[in-house]
């Protein structure tokens, strides 16, 4: 293995491959072990070997606006000694093409799953709460991902880009990623759903919107030993086999016993009181150790993986189409992206964890995305000194600026920046914050 230069980073044709800082939470050692695992380690040391590669994708998931020539040309920028010669483009595409998807994938089996924590947030009733859902991604119309990824179909027919369906497990405390799978649009939220399964435990409990309602998924999920808090249709029809003191019943789904929770939830600000009715059902039967009204109040968490979306997509890929034109170039972006998501947030992890009582919610997922890449731009933090420092440079800009606490949610999901700029949703957005007060109204109590 070459050795580590000076700078902190590995020498010669291997310089360029980092991605800064986080490359401590993705070091040499874990992108040559997938190498090595996956045959995908270079038979000749070329210009662009195999871990600088993997790193060119990491770093291309950074700075998502940018072609992996100027990705490249970051990488080498803080470098010391000679320039490394600049590769063409073609060589760059060879060189992803040559590599494949097999060891990216193998990098994010090795950092996925729920950061450490002792944050109290992370859990409830020594359970981690953990939420599932999907969403999509566009890829570029080229032929050959046409073949594979459809484009949404819409007024009678398809327009847009072809899409990828993503669906993800994610702590949501910390907004880590446990598990993820991906493939065409044309398949089903539920059964991506149903394949992350695997990534289920004892000891978690599992938030879902009320798509993932389905009898034979829940049952399926409950078979992994975690519990579950979904929404379903306030409409129905589940007949009680037995009723709670909370006001709560059980419920049969299947081979499954659920505990059906109906709660009545408004928001009273000095614009108006707003009501909605939600219907529960967790596979938590006992409301003497899991009371009813918790439970309501901890399924607003679900947003914990809406948000994590957000700044995947919005944040991350700015609102971007993903750069490749192949199915297997899809594939490979898609786990770069995630490995380098789960850098970051387990680097804002580190930051909050080191302040007792911090908030993993109030680390600036923004904040931390613009130190990282400046410190791959400078190629700094690459290798830790001898005094290990969790926190690092990136978690110290988190740390100083810290978000306020989350305010309270008073408005329903709008598109407030319309697709068309001629037919805008919402045009009379109220963006003014309100002092608000929700109260939860249950069913009454059997005598």
């Amino acid at each position: 293995m070459p050795q580590r230069g000076r700078v902190g980073v590995a020498d010669g044709a291997f310089a360029p491959g980092h991605i800064g800082e986080l490359t401590r939470i993705v070091p040499f050692e874990m992108v040559d072990e997938v190498l090595a695992e996956t045959k995908a380690v270079q038979r000749r040391v070329r210009l662009l070997p195999a871990r600088v590669t993997v790193y060119l994708l990491l770093a291309g998931a950074l700075f998502a606006g940018l072609g992996y020539r100027q990705v490249f040309d970051r990488m080498c920028a803080g470098l010391t000694g000679p320039a490394p010669a600049r590769p063409s483009g073609s060589a760059l595409r060879q060189a992803r093409q040559r590599l494949g998807a097999a060891p990216v994938k193998a990098l994010f089996d090795l950092v996925r799953g729920p950061a450490p924590t002792t944050a109290a947030q992370a859990r409830w009733r020594g359970l981690l709460v953990v939420a599932v859902d999907g969403t999509l991604l566009p890829v570029p119309d080229s032929p050959a991902n046409l073949d594979v990824f459809a484009k949404q179909r819409c007024h009678g027919g398809a327009g847009g880009y072809p899409q990828v369906r993503l669906a993800a497990l994610v702590a949501c405390g910390t907004r880590t990623v446990i598990g993820a799978v991906f493939g065409p649009a044309t398949i089903g939220e539920l059964e991506y759903a149903g394949r992350l399964a695997d990534d289920l435990r004892a000891g978690m409990l599992l938030l879902g919107d009320r798509n993932f309602a389905a009898a034979g998924l829940l049952n399926h999920m409950a078979a992994t030993g975690t519990h579950l808090l979904v929404r379903c249709k306030s409409a129905r029809r589940l007949p009680p086999v037995a009723h709670c003191r909370d006001g709560s019943f059980l419920a049969r789904l299947g081979a499954l016993t659920v505990r059906v929770i109906d709660a009545e939830i408004g928001i009273v600000t000095s614009k108006g009181t707003r009501t909605g009715h939600y219907r529960l059902l967790t596979t938590l039967t006992d409301p003497s150790t899991h009371p009813a009204r918790e439970l309501v109040r901890l399924y607003h968490e679900r947003w914990e993986i809406e948000t994590a979306y957000a700044e995947l997509k919005s944040t991350v890929l700015g609102g971007r189409v993903l750069r490749a034109r192949t199915p297997e170039g899809v594939e490979q972006e898609v786990w770069a992206l995630l490995v380098a998501y789960q850098a970051l947030r387990t680097a804002m992890t580190d930051a909050t964890d080191s302040v007792p009582g911090a908030d993993p919610d109030r680390a600036g997922f923004t904040v931390a995305l613009s130190a990282a890449r400046d410190q791959l731009v400078l190629a700094a933090g690459v290798a830790a000194d001898t005094v290990i420092d969790l926190v690092g440079t990136v978690g110290r800009h988190v740390l100083a600026q810290l978000l306020p606490g989350r305010r309270v949610r008073t408005k329903d999901r709008i598109v407030k920046r319309a697709i068309s700029k001629y037919n805008a949703r919402g045009p009379a957005i109220d963006r003014a914050t309100y002092k608000a007060t929700i109260s939860i109204n249950m069913p009454a109590t059997d005598p």
